[in-house]
């Protein structure tokens, strides 16, 4: 082939390059005002008042920090409780509740990791939080002689917010993680085993305990924070905090730009968090929390900017703490 051919060949290979270049950029334009239609669209139509009533999904039974928090938030909640977490997202992507009410983070143990974990896998909008002071009791049913506690249960979170305490006061006795303080409660009840429950006090009224052990977290600023969870965007007036989720490019300095672009633009970074995602080489899903809000127009762009720098993002929610 002589050169004047092959420079040919190159011009088309160019052209058909830049072809393609132009399409790609016309996809990304229709993507992000794809996007940018969902986020004003979720603006425009968000409700005006927080509902009093509602049908709320929780996972555990009656006497659950999660019932409390649903509490917190709706003035009137018609509670169904469900066996699992997972269990609580599927009954709002089915439609059987209209809220969902979950743990997320801890401020002595730390992340739900449970939860983010599941956020994978499931369609969900945060619509509201709140934080609970939580207080932990050592509770028995009457009669029970302390010395002779054999197995104390709880939920792993609370166990390891006393971990102090117990290793201390009980240091024989086995603990044994169950699915929520409540749950654990109601099995001290039902036994007659020489058996303990961490759990609040609610539960003592509930199942008929003695609190014999109040206050034994090991840090008395122990708080839970819970997410409110719907199928649907819902974005209140005075939202002012927003989350997402993002895969984002596996090279050198790809996070870094990601949080740069919110940076620059003075937006404040509350929360990251990242999990690993399943069946991947050592790659991560990472949650962002930031004080922002969708009601800011520049907010909105920089979203829609950083959606080109990701692999994929999820909006997650834009909404109001209630403390």
């Amino acid at each position: 082939m002589d050169i004047n051919a092959r420079r040919m060949e190159l011009d088309e290979q160019i052209s058909q390059l830049y072809k393609e270049k132009i399409r790609l950029n016309e996809e990304i334009a229709d993507e992000d005002k794809e996007f940018r239609v969902f986020l004003e669209s979720a603006l425009a139509n968000g409700p005006m008042n927080w509902p009093e009533c509602a049908s709320v999904a929780c996972q555990g039974i009656e006497g659950s920090n999660s019932q409390e928090a649903a509490e917190t938030m709706f003035r009137h909640p018609d509670m169904m409780y469900f066996k699992s977490f997972e269990a609580v997202f599927s009954a709002i992507e089915a439609g059987l509740c209209e809220y969902g009410i979950l743990p997320i983070e801890n401020s002595t143990a730390g992340s739900v990791n449970k939860i983010y974990d599941l956020m994978v896998d499931h369609k969900f909008y945060i619509v509201r939080s709140t934080r609970l002071h939580i207080q932990h009791n050592l509770m028995v049913k009457p009669g029970t002689d302390p010395g002779r506690i054999t197995e104390i249960y709880s939920h792993e979170q609370a166990l390891a917010q006393c971990e102090d305490y117990l290793k201390k006061t009980y240091p024989n006795a086995k603990l044994v993680a169950c699915s929520n303080t409540a749950e654990a409660a109601k099995r001290v009840a039902e036994s007659d085993e020489p058996l303990a429950a961490v759990c609040s006090n609610r539960c003592a009224q509930l199942y008929n305990l003695k609190n014999i052990g109040p206050s034994i977290q090991d840090h008395d600023s122990n708080f839970t924070r819970f997410i409110c969870i719907s199928k649907t965007p819902q974005i209140y007036p005075g939202a002012d905090k927003t989350s997402i989720m993002a895969t984002i490019p596996h090279r050198p300095g790809s996070l870094y730009r990601i949080l740069g672009k919110f940076e620059e633009k003075g937006y404040n970074l509350i929360k990251l968090e990242s999990r690993p995602i399943p069946d991947t080489d050592f790659e991560f899903m990472f949650y962002f929390d930031y004080e922002a809000s969708m009601y800011h127009g520049e907010f909105v762009n920089t979203l829609c900017e950083l959606d080109n720098l990701c692999d994929s993002m999820t909006f997650l929610g834009s909404y109001t703490e209630k403390i």
